[in-house]
């Protein structure tokens, strides 16, 4: 089908913006959504606030459109009842709006960290099970079950993004295997947007020298990425975390925090 009328949540964040500035004009309506102001409505936009966690305004909030773009939520590590409304309940209204409206797919942004206590010295792929780094990883990780749910169940073709680091530039030497440019995050949701495909997970990654990750599924639904960390590797590839969790698994600077467990059970 061909895609005219597009929701994205999360439009005033970081990764929001730079799908606002990709997208601009491209739609017949691109229909903005968040929590916070948006600004002025540019050609082709509507700006709507709306807290997810209302599952009437989240249902009101995706009627209308063919796909919507999932980037709402907390994107960083903070205690249960925040997470628990904005990342699960938010996300569960969310596809629940989808599937009274017939919305055709949903693009999930999930997280690498749903995947951060593998170490990094296993190359992971879509297949690989969860393994959490944080109640934010978790929150991911519940997302992608959430959206297989609906993709089998309900018919809402459902394509989560594990995306890594998603900068201008790599800023340390992890990033140097876990960084997705802004040009290839756009190239990555345009996959979403117009690819065959039912329920996938794949990672948002460049095609980086160093990568952990192996993103066939990605490639074989037409992801094609131009940009490689390697050519920041003189500037930042000196630059390492602070501790040898965040060196050793995959997840970074998220794994040490309130760290508890048993060295010797990791692996």
């Amino acid at each position: 089908m061909t895609l005219k009328r597009i929701l994205l949540t999360g439009a005033a964040g970081h990764l929001g913006g730079v799908l606002r500035r990709s997208f601009a004009g491209q739609f017949q309506l691109l229909r903005l959504s968040d929590v916070v102001s948006l600004g002025t409505a540019g050609e082709s936009e509507e700006i709507l606030t709306c807290d997810l966690a209302d599952a009437a305004a989240a249902r009101a909030l995706c009627e209308g459109v063919d796909a919507i773009i999932h980037l709402g939520g907390i994107a960083y590590e903070t205690g249960w009842p925040e997470l628990l409304q904005s990342n699960i309940v938010g996300t569960i209204n969310l596809y629940e709006g989808a599937r009274h409206a017939g919305v055709d797919r949903v693009i999930f942004a999930s997280s690498n960290h749903a995947t951060g206590m593998h170490p990094n010295d296993r190359t992971l792929s879509g297949e690989s099970p969860p393994r959490p780094d944080s109640r934010y990883g978790l929150t991911k990780a519940f997302g992608e079950d959430v959206a297989a749910l609906y993709a089998y169940k309900h018919g809402i073709r459902s394509f989560c993004l594990r995306i890594g680091s998603c900068l201008p530039k790599p800023d340390n030497r992890r990033a140097l295997s876990t960084w997705l440019s802004h040009a290839d995050f756009v190239r990555l949701v345009q996959v979403g947007l117009t690819a065959d495909y039912i329920h996938e997970i794949v990672y948002g990654v460049s095609d980086n020298t160093r990568s952990w990750w192996d993103n066939s599924a990605a490639y074989r639904l037409g992801y094609e990425p131009q940009d490689n960390a390697e050519i920041y590797a003189a500037e930042v590839g000196n630059i390492e975390l602070n501790t040898e969790l965040a060196r050793h698994y995959q997840g970074g600077n998220f794994v040490p925090n309130e760290f508890s467990g048993r060295k010797e059970w990791l692996g």
